[in-house]
């Protein structure tokens, strides 16, 4: 029942990249309509929100963690966001989701639609 689908997950060496897709599912959402998001969870941990992008894609964040190596963007016209992660590190293990929220940015609202989640595991 995922209204998010992720892709491009799996597992790469420190210091290596990997690029994260989210699509709607099934015609539930409109991706275009919503601000998007990024969150992580690894075991243990509590989740983070890692990336965030408006409506029109004019506002961005960014986690102090990953500034400078992760970016956040969105392609309206095909109904995606993506997340490009570079110099990955083991601490950017965890399962990455894909949320849209509930308005058209990504402050002072909820996540209404999640992803199922996909893995990113770095070796070291």
């Amino acid at each position: 029942q995922a209204q998010l689908v992720e892709s491009g997950g799996g597992l790469a060496q420190a210091g290596g990249s990997l690029r994260l897709s989210c699509a709607a599912s099934g015609g539930a959402l409109s991706v275009s309509d919503h601000a998007m998001g990024w969150f992580r969870q690894a075991p243990g941990k509590e989740r983070e929100f890692v990336a965030g992008i408006s409506w029109a894609g004019g506002a961005q964040y960014v986690l102090d963690s990953v500034k400078g190596r992760f970016a956040i963007s969105r392609d309206d016209y095909n109904d995606m966001v993506f997340l490009q992660m570079d110099n990955l590190s083991p601490a950017d293990t965890a399962v990455y989701f894909c949320a849209a929220f509930d308005g058209y940015y990504y402050t002072n609202t909820e996540v209404r639609y999640w992803g199922q989640g996909t893995q990113v595991t770095v070796s070291s």
